[in-house]
């Protein structure tokens, strides 16, 4: 999504051939894609060893693409284990680097700020307190703001959005948000169904109304398996995150960008996170930051319930919901909160401001 934006940026301020690996939108943006960014995918440390020769052959392919077409610059987003690669190969051929939406290195493997001074000639960040550690490390540059808040937006309201799913605007809505990766519902969609089962009963008065806003791409008949037959019913929309995190009275988020839009919105939350035992194991002993999620990682301070790993339960799911379902007091401070991590991903614009950053490299 990010990457489509800047490449529909820069065209229009460079009219520059644009090529290289992403998605079916950097496609729909004009650019040419080399790879595909699902052949890289994964979650976990664990989980992406064998995505390791796939990823030196995408290393590879690209490098070769950029010496064969003389690029003039490279952009690289996010994705430092894949693009770390890139970089040492573009380098040893010339090609300026430029990063945008940087390596976490404040949460975890501080080293790799070296490795961007080492690679990379400018990076673009997104998080305000980003810009000093690159400062202070000797790395040029630029805080734009953070792009999902040109674009998180309800398409309707909640009356219309419960009219639109036969679900009743006078009743609560928990949105849950599982994940966009078969991996990551496979480890939170069955904890979360359960713990949708607890608040039923504990709820029962209520008629909670429990709304699943799948991420598109994903088969029907992976997603029914984990929650076709659960009781209470889970509503399923698809490709309507925004309107279902609108709607909801709060919602179980899976750490992640997810966080940020659920800020944006102004929704009341319960943060999840679960990864493989060999991974957590591993993780635990590398990252140095007190939360997990963004939401709470940009306020500085605890703004939603985290569960993460072994405190994700169905019993621990329940409780946090329920105390943020059972008190309005408690969902408006949460939503005050989240107005002023909202406040500091900067205005609108971050993807012209970054476009122009990288127009002023070429």
């Amino acid at each position: 999504m990010y990457g489509a934006r800047l490449a529909a940026a820069l065209r229009a301020r460079t009219g520059a051939q644009l090529f290289g690996m992403g998605g079916p939108r950097m496609v729909e943006a004009g650019v040419e894609l080399i790879a595909d960014y699902h052949e890289v995918a994964v979650v976990g440390l664990a989980e992406a060893l064998h995505k390791i020769p796939a990823a030196i052959s995408i290393q590879q392919r690209l490098a070769r693409e950029a010496a064969r077409r003389m690029a003039s610059l490279a952009i690289l987003i996010d994705s430092p284990d894949t693009h770390f690669g890139v970089a040492r190969r573009l380098k040893k051929i010339g090609v300026p680097v430029g990063y945008f939406i940087g390596p976490q290195v404040w949460a975890w493997r501080s080293g790799r700020v070296q490795t961007m001074r080492r690679l990379v000639k400018r990076i673009v960040v997104i998080f305000p307190f980003e810009e000093k550690i690159y400062r202070d490390a000797g790395i040029p540059v630029d805080f734009v703001g953070h792009p999902l808040v040109d674009v998180v937006r309800p398409t309707m309201s909640r009356a219309d959005f419960a009219a639109s799913h036969a679900l009743d605007p006078n009743r609560l809505i928990v949105a849950l948000l599982p994940g966009s990766r078969r991996g990551e519902i496979s480890l939170h969609f069955p904890t979360i169904v359960k713990a949708c089962e607890l608040l039923a009963s504990a709820m029962k008065s209520s008629g909670i109304q429990f709304v699943h806003a799948a991420a598109p791409g994903l088969p029907e008949e992976f997603l029914a398996r984990y929650s076709a037959h659960s009781a209470p019913p889970i509503t399923r929309v698809v490709g309507a995150a925004y309107d279902a995190l609108a709607a909801a009275d709060c919602a179980v988020v899976a750490s992640g960008t997810a966080t940020v839009e659920a800020a944006l919105l102004g929704t009341p939350m319960v943060v999840i996170y679960r990864v493989s035992p060999i991974s957590a194991f591993i993780l635990r002993r590398m990252i140095h930051t007190p939360f997990i999620g963004m939401v709470n990682l940009i306020a500085g301070k605890q703004v939603a319930p985290e569960l993460i790993q072994d405190q994700f339960t169905p019993a621990n799911v329940e409780r946090e919901v329920r105390k943020l379902l059972e008190s309005p007091t408690a969902r408006d401070e949460m939503k005050a909160a989240l107005g002023q991590v909202r406040a500091r991903l900067g205005p609108g614009g971050a993807i012209e401001r970054a476009a122009d950053v990288f127009a002023r490299m070429l």
